[in-house]
């Protein structure tokens, strides 16, 4: 069976929870505060999301975290490209963890418009995420708050 297969299968019948790791630019200033690291702790936003992948890093890696009661765990798109004990985090969490990898793709929303407020652009195309999709196997998640 694929790991695709595999993962679809937890999906549909193992009882468990998602875990959200997908704090982006605008909610990591204050999941790092959160954590107990000032805001104005790094220079640029490159620093900020080495902080909290750390962070992430940590939480992944405590044997705590396993794929017995965590079904999947959804990454920001800075998190996919980021390594974790020498593995692409998606696949970290997969090969070894048992988490199926959700990745995030929206990129939050436009401004309201005559009482309308849609996603920004930016999930599908040439330069998308969707384009890049090969480089770990993940389910896909759109979302909107």
């Amino acid at each position: 069976m694929s790991n695709f297969d595999q993962q679809m299968q937890k999906m549909k019948s193992q009882p468990g929870f998602v875990a959200a790791l997908d704090q982006s630019g605008g909610s990591t200033p204050h999941a790092l505060e959160l954590y107990g690291i000032k805001k104005g702790s790094w220079s640029n936003d490159e620093e900020m999301y080495g902080l909290v992948h750390q962070m992430r890093t940590r939480l992944i890696t405590s044997p705590s975290f396993t794929g017995d009661h965590i079904l999947a765990a959804i990454l920001f798109e800075n998190t996919m490209d980021r390594d974790i004990e020498g593995k692409p985090t998606a696949d970290y969490l997969w090969d070894v963890k048992r988490i199926v990898p959700i990745l995030k793709v929206d990129k939050g929303l436009d401004p309201e418009k005559d009482g309308v407020q849609l996603m920004k652009p930016g999930a599908c195309g040439e330069d998308s995420l969707m384009s890049r999709m090969s480089v770990s196997p993940c389910l896909i998640a759109a979302t909107s708050i």
